[in-house]
């Protein structure tokens, strides 16, 4: 164990049940590394994945043939905290109730002690390193390193969550004013985004890959690591230099293809979800001549983040680190840039839930690509028997190494995005079924319909899809825990009224644009 984390202290604070003690014991000969790398807000644009035929991800798309991509993969929320939570943890936000922006899951009491993805890693002898966006709000939590803003504090006795913490995650330098006009629902200072001068150097992002180009440099011989590395962009503000920007044209034929009016064969609770948030409607990126800017600041900072990943992955290679090394690179939820007549994240769409997911390494077979569902929670029991672990009986996810090793691997099981209690999108391989609170629901054919323009839910040929579907959702669906703020909507069937941060809305309530 490193020095700065005694094997006898990571036992005090571990749950003896979960950890036996022969866990600690380095295992021989050495287990693989793991190099586990998160992009905030990062959708399907990617050269590989195909959300954007015009994206330029030359790292990414590397390290997928390297490695195996699942094509069909998605979040189990579309909203950072409880998506980077149910990934750590192993668990559904039904189970542990977190859908929002807060609680922190270690002011919890049944959760202050759940044992992490990375204190997993730990326990087995591993050295644990983090910097960026790992968990939401820091690189280590608030408890480990990280300063979360409006967060209440992790308890004085919640372990940490790695050994070692490095720069928190940021946009870094910033213009002097807002490069966009005053946005609707309170002008958010992070709704900003377009090209202004500065140095790349400067940028957060630039800064958490230096910080584990240097880990990996330093990285001992002896004992293996499980380094993170948290990616801020391409989350709002997007920001980018010029050189990055030229990588795609001025001009329309960047826009992604929409259905105009295309919310009009979906329910009426679908809007409810993105009740009052500071992401702009595309009606206002539209009058504002914003829709071009935003979709050229996003596709600028993905490129700008697949690169600063190439450097790390670079690093990995000249320090004769990448034989024994696995690399997962994963995106937290997706994100809208005017399909469905929105911006932003916090659907059940497809453009909201779909998400990068590649792994390459020792036990990954490579140019694999696997179109069987999977869910970020499987990243956790995966990485577990990829590298020897002892096996959680605790975790919710399932491993996806029978994929890794054949991607055409059939997995009956559908990938579950659930967004607030009650709320839920079931992706299977070829069919999108959502069903929300008040009972409406969806259905999408993505071999015939990849955008999801046609809703086919009440047509009888499709009754049999709907039935198979439905019976995949979730049978624990909790309330949102205590301490929860921040889009959370909560549905009381009684009165068919929905509660958006005590604000009661109705089914007769006229609908923001």
């Amino acid at each position: 164990m490193s020095r700065l984390f005694p094997a006898c202290l990571l036992a005090a604070l571990l749950p003896a049940t979960i950890l036996p003690a022969s866990a600690a014991a380095p295992a021989a000969p050495r287990r693989p590394n793991v190099l586990f790398i998160a992009i905030d807000d990062q959708n399907d644009w990617l050269g590989h994945l195909g959300g954007h035929p015009l994206a330029q991800t030359p790292h990414l798309d590397r390290l997928a043939a390297r490695g195996t991509s699942m094509l069909n993969a998605h979040c189990n929320a579309p909203l950072c905290n409880p998506s980077r939570t149910s990934l750590m943890l192993g668990l559904r936000p039904t189970t542990t109730g977190i859908y929002g922006l807060a609680p922190w899951f270690r002011t919890l009491p049944e959760w202050k002690d759940r044992v992490t993805l990375p204190q997993h890693f730990a326990a087995h002898g591993y050295r644990t390193l983090s910097a960026g966006k790992i968990f939401h709000g820091g690189a280590g939590a608030p408890g480990g390193g990280g300063k979360a803003k409006g967060k209440a504090p992790a308890p004085a006795d919640a372990p940490r969550e790695f050994h070692v913490t490095g720069p928190n995650p940021g946009v870094g330098v910033r213009p002097e004013k807002k490069l966009i006009p005053p946005a609707p629902m309170g002008n958010h200072p992070l709704m900003d985004w377009g090209v202004f001068p500065h140095r790349d150097e400067d940028k957060g992002d630039y800064q958490v890959a230096s910080w584990a180009i240097e880990q990996l440099r330093q990285a001992p011989r002896d004992q293996p690591f499980f380094l993170a590395a948290g990616f801020f962009l391409p989350h709002v503000p997007s920001y980018a230099t010029q050189q990055w920007f030229d990588l795609y044209p001025d001009d329309d034929t960047v826009l992604p293809k929409i259905l105009e009016d295309d919310r009009a064969d979906t329910p009426r609770f679908s809007w409810y979800l993105h009740w009052n948030l500071p992401e702009p409607r595309l009606k206002w990126v539209r009058e504002n001549q914003q829709w071009r800017n935003l979709v050229r600041s996003y596709l600028a900072c993905t490129s700008f983040v697949d690169a600063q990943i190439g450097r790390v992955l670079t690093a990995l290679q000249e320090q004769g680190l990448a034989e024994n090394t696995i690399v997962v690179v994963w995106g937290d939820h997706g994100w809208h840039l005017g399909e469905k007549g929105i911006t932003g994240k916090n659907t059940l769409w497809d453009n909201g839930t779909r998400v990068p997911l590649i792994f390459a390494g020792p036990g990954v077979s490579p140019g694999g690509r696997s179109r069987q569902p999977a869910e970020l929670m499987d990243i956790y029991p995966t990485l577990v028997e990829l590298c020897g672990l002892t096996p959680r009986s605790d975790l919710e996810g399932l491993s996806l190494v029978p994929q890794l090793r054949d991607a055409a691997r059939p997995r009956e099981r559908p990938a579950i995005t659930s967004h607030n209690q009650g709320n839920h999108g079931v992706r299977s391989e070829r069919w999108r079924y959502i069903r929300y609170a008040d009972g409406s629901e969806e259905l999408y054919d993505h071999d015939a319909d990849p955008r999801e323009w046609t809703n086919l839910i009440g047509r009888p040929e499709h009754a049999a899809v709907v039935a198979a579907h439905r019976r995949w959702l979730p049978r624990i669906d909790l309330p949102p825990a205590a301490g929860s703020a921040s889009r959370v909507l909560t549905y009381d069937p009684r009165t068919d009224e929905a509660v958006w941060e005590g604000k009661p809305v109705r089914r007769g309530d006229a609908i923001p644009d």
